[in-house]
């Protein structure tokens, strides 16, 4: 016979067929549960977004045939030629607020600052801000036309100035060369057009400067013609004019890339353009060609820069290749610096 063992008030006060442990984790579970599952939520929308396509495709024109720098030979003929006006009165303020969306041209007004748009059409293998609309870059790599390098970017208080964003047509020499005659909107434009805004590295951005064609050109030369076609066609689109020695310049690097030279333009009005000089035959007559002759495509030297001119070592020089003489007699040659400038240097 069984009997029955007397409970004791701790048997009495137990639960039964539950572990305490097991019921206090399941309401844990329950009330954590929503939480975390907020938390992975948020975590998710907080990652960065992978560009899968380039959004600001639409603001690049690639320049890079024959036919593109025979177009960009035939702006250029349309741009004034005068000389540099004072640098008086110039301030980056001249040009508007930095970077604005508030612009009249391509990608203005479509809820992100400018400098993000360059760097969604210039970088690579981007990532975006979740909750920016697509806007900010925060990460990608630059494939620098300028230096033809690679530059990782990322955004930040110490690594954002690695990628830095360039104008093509410096607004200083902008507004020595017309712009100071545009009212403050326009300029506000060209300071934001897509056409004239380029990413580069921050080496580049300081070595260029507000140089023109005459005076810097990329080191990357498989760039310089796209380069200075670019500037044709910002300098067209405002009003802007050239420089005798930039229109030189830039004259003689479209011919040397393949451009043809329209049959309108002569010796005379465009002396970049003319066809080399014809060999002269013994005796004070020179012979002259039966057929005109095509321009050429090897640069031509300025009368000014024919080996008796006499030049300053060190002073800038155009075009590349051309010769003179110092004061003192030393032979000179119109040749390329570290810093990618045409100077004066001794044979």
């Amino acid at each position: 016979m069984f009997t029955r063992r007397q409970a004791n008030s701790g048997d009495r006060n137990r639960p039964r067929g539950r572990s305490p442990w097991l019921i206090s984790g399941i309401a844990a579970l329950l009330l954590i549960g929503p939480a975390a599952d907020a938390t992975a939520v948020a975590t998710l929308s907080q990652a960065p977004i992978v560009a899968t396509e380039n959004p600001s495709n639409r603001f690049v024109r690639n320049v890079n045939t024959d036919a593109d720098f025979t177009a960009a030979l035939a702006t250029l003929e349309t741009l004034p030629i005068k000389g540099r006006a004072p640098k008086t009165g110039y301030s980056r303020d001249a040009f508007g607020k930095a970077w604005t969306d508030d612009v009249n041209v391509e990608g203005g007004r479509n809820g992100c600052d400018t400098r993000n748009d360059i760097l969604r059409r210039d970088l690579i293998d981007i990532t975006l801000k979740p909750g920016s609309n697509g806007c900010t870059v925060l990460s990608g790599t630059l494939i620098d036309p300028y230096s033809g390098n690679t530059i990782p970017f990322t955004r930040g208080a110490n690594t954002s100035t690695a990628v830095q964003i360039d104008h093509v047509v410096a607004l200083s020499d902008a507004w020595q060369k017309g712009a100071q005659q545009l009212d403050q909107p326009t300029r506000q434009d060209f300071a934001n057009d897509p056409r004239n805004p380029q990413a580069t590295s921050a080496a580049m951005n300081k070595q260029k400067g507000d140089g023109d064609a005459a005076t810097w050109l990329p080191p990357n030369k498989a760039y310089r013609c796209t380069f200075v076609s670019r500037q044709v066609e910002v300098k067209a689109a405002y009003g802007l004019w050239v420089t005798q020695a930039e229109h030189d310049a830039i004259a003689n690097l479209l011919i040397g890339c393949g451009a043809t030279a329209s049959a309108s333009a002569s010796a005379t009005d465009n002396p970049a353009l003319a066809p080399a000089p014809f060999a002269s035959a013994p005796g004070p007559a020179a012979v002259e060609p039966s057929l005109p002759l095509a321009p050429s495509t090897t640069p031509v030297l300025n009368p000014s820069s024919t080996p008796s001119a006499s030049v300053t070592p060190g002073a800038f020089c155009t075009p590349p290749g051309a010769t003179g003489v110092s004061k003192t007699g030393k032979p000179m040659v119109c040749s390329e610096d570290k810093n990618c400038r045409y100077r004066w240097t001794a044979q």
